[in-house]
């Protein structure tokens, strides 16, 4: 687990990796305790899923209005950022409540606060990106010599880390494998409904403004309800029945495969120096 030595980034990360951002995004925002894919269709709407996430966080109408507007982009950023520091915890707390009657709450603290500190450290990198970039934009000189390569590198990093942790929405599945997809819906359903009630459609006509605000909480949703249907009706997972409860090996255990059949003068696959078989090339 998280607390083991290299048990959250896998033991696979060096300082050689420091250069590599993409790799640092990957061995920290999808860290080695989060449960391996179980179906690839399942995998497939979780990307359909972050694409439309990610037109939700963007915001069409930048494009529509005549160009990307950075300063708006910083803003919702932060605002993404008090949404899921609210939001995430909030829905789990909920799904606690539920999950009640099935077992305890103690049985889940520990991949609980491994997501705790995944949402944390997420947070936390983002908004340090977000005063990075705007600090470097007003600076000259030696300071922006030295914060700039920092924030574009940060950039590269937070940018990577939203795919990943978009995907298994802060190793949410840990706990329950039908998390990511609720919260991916209620994270949408919020980023929306400020603009819908307080009528801020961004400059876009009434129609216009309506279907670029709920364009994507829709389509996430659909595409989560998708997820959730695939999870229960192949592998028994259920959003109100207790993580304790689930089939320990979603959809039963592997079936044997057959033996492969020998090839003349190579052992058995596993045993390379097998007893009387002479390593080739030596």
């Amino acid at each position: 687990m998280a607390g083991s030595s290299g048990g959250w980034t896998g033991g696979g990360l060096t300082a050689r990796n420091v250069l590599r951002p993409k790799h640092i995004a990957r061995a920290v925002f999808h860290p080695a305790w989060i449960p391996d894919a179980i179906d690839p269709t399942v995998e497939r709407l979780k990307r359909a899923r972050l694409i439309a996430g990610t037109i939700a966080a963007v915001g069409v109408y930048t494009f529509i209005e005549g160009g990307f507007a950075f300063d708006e982009m910083l803003e919702n950023m932060l605002t993404a950022s008090a949404v899921l520091l609210f939001i995430t915890p909030l829905t789990v707390g909920v799904m606690l409540y539920v999950w009640r009657r099935g077992g305890t709450v103690r049985a889940l603290k520990v991949p609980l606060l491994n997501s705790l500190k995944l949402l944390l450290l997420f947070v936390g990198t983002l908004v340090l990106t977000v005063v990075l970039l705007q600090t470097a934009s007003g600076s000259a000189g030696l300071l922006l010599l030295v914060l700039g390569p920092l924030a574009l590198w940060l950039v590269v990093v937070v940018a990577r880390g939203a795919v990943h942790v978009s995907g298994n929405f802060f190793g949410t599945a840990a706990t329950h494998r039908c998390l990511p997809p609720l919260l991916a819906t209620v994270t949408t359903w919020l980023m929306a409904i400020p603009d819908l009630v307080t009528g801020d459609l961004h400059g876009l006509s009434l129609t216009m403004g309506v279907v670029f605000i709920l364009g994507a909480p829709v389509t996430v949703t659909c595409i989560a309800l998708l997820e959730a249907g695939r999870l229960r009706r192949r592998y028994g997972i259920r959003l109100g029945t207790h993580p304790a409860a689930l089939p320990a090996r979603p959809g039963g255990p592997m079936p044997p495969m057959p033996p492969a059949p020998p090839r003349y003068g190579v052992p058995p696959q596993g045993h390379p120096y097998a007893p009387g078989v002479r390593p080739s090339g030596r």
